[in-house]
């Protein structure tokens, strides 16, 4: 089964600021935000122990654990294990040491091996408050993390967390698997191997207005040959495609502000908005089965439905594509 046959809608709730990723966010605004996803429809949410030590998790689970599990598709991923004690000392967390810098002091353990992967989910499904996940993404095994050790961290997972899932795929225990990464180069190595393949990938940044062309030069030709699905995490490059000052999770360089102010500009000429923008153009690539945009304000959610319907003309993207802001191998909405 491919995960478009999996997801109902093609818009989902990332939920990595519920970690207090770049601030604390008070429990309340938490609350209303979940509610507000909740009863305008969304009904998938992803999620990982590494958003602020399984505080998303935790937050997640306030909501799901009370409405039927069969209403909704939940994901979460492997990788790391939260232990009760107090993490001792700097935080390592690579390029993104910083991130959920508000989020729980629990110690984190990053392992990828076969008996982690088992506490790993033990530990999700606790946190949550439910019985079972539908997806499971294999986390960061990528080089934004682990620099020069990412394919020992990979081989860790290959003999490890990608046969257990498989095996769990296989027995009906959750419906699909992948890898959930920053970088194209993990899924690519993944997809190219002979043994338990992933079904789908939840790519975050590197499908988005901003940062595409690398991903179009092997990765999505790669997955849709194999027929493999592809979640776009990130889709407004960490907010600065959302009104934000973020991008790749840290404040955005000039050349990156100047890109959006060039973008912006031609979404204000046609009266398109530059969430609708975004969220429309990560999706229209054939191997795209949703986008998850995060959150941390109710507001937010109705403008990512309204910009996920809004009617953009044929003629923005053909603007967009002659000011070559989207790449000529860049798939747009409606065959452009």
């Amino acid at each position: 089964m491919s995960l478009k046959d999996i997801l109902s809608d093609r818009i989902g709730f990332g939920t990595a600021p519920m970690g207090n990723m770049f601030r604390a966010v008070p429990d309340e605004e938490v609350s209303e935000t979940l509610d507000a996803a909740w009863d305008q429809g969304i009904r998938y949410y992803d999620t990982a122990p590494l958003y602020g030590a399984g505080l998303a998790e935790i937050r997640l689970g306030s909501l799901l654990s009370r409405k039927p599990r069969g209403e909704y598709l939940l994901s979460t991923k492997v990788g790391r294990v939260i232990l009760d004690e107090v993490e001792e000392g700097v935080r390592d967390l690579g390029e993104k040491d910083s991130l959920f810098a508000a989020g729980r002091p629990n110690k984190i353990v990053h392992e990828w091996t076969a008996d982690a992967t088992e506490r790993s989910i033990e530990g999700s499904l606790k946190r949550l408050g439910v019985d079972r996940l539908d997806i499971v993404w294999v986390h960061d095994v990528a080089q934004d993390f682990h620099g020069d050790l990412w394919l020992s961290k990979f081989e860790e997972a290959r003999t490890g967390a990608f046969r257990v899932l498989t095996r769990l795929r296989e027995e009906g225990v959750i419906k699909s698997w992948g890898l959930g990464v920053n970088r194209t180069e993990p899924i690519e190595l993944s997809l190219a191997l002979d043994e338990p393949q992933p079904d789908a990938f939840l790519l975050a940044g590197r499908y988005t207005l901003l940062d595409h062309e690398h991903a179009l030069e092997r990765l999505l030709p790669m997955a849709e040959e194999q027929g493999v699905s592809m979640v776009v995490g990130g889709p407004y490059s960490s907010g600065i495609l959302a009104g934000g000052a973020h991008f790749e999770y840290a404040d955005a360089p000039q050349a990156i502000i100047d890109r959006v102010k060039r973008i912006k500009d031609i979404t204000d000429r046609n009266g398109v908005s530059i969430k609708a923008a975004a969220l429309q153009f990560s999706l229209a690539h054939p191997v795209s089965a949703a986008v998850i945009p995060g959150a941390t304000k109710p507001s937010r959610i109705s403008e990512d439905l309204s910009a996920l319907n809004e009617r953009v003309p044929d003629s923005f993207w053909r603007e967009l594509r002659e000011a070559k802001l989207v790449s000529a191998k860049a798939p747009l909405p409606n065959g452009i």
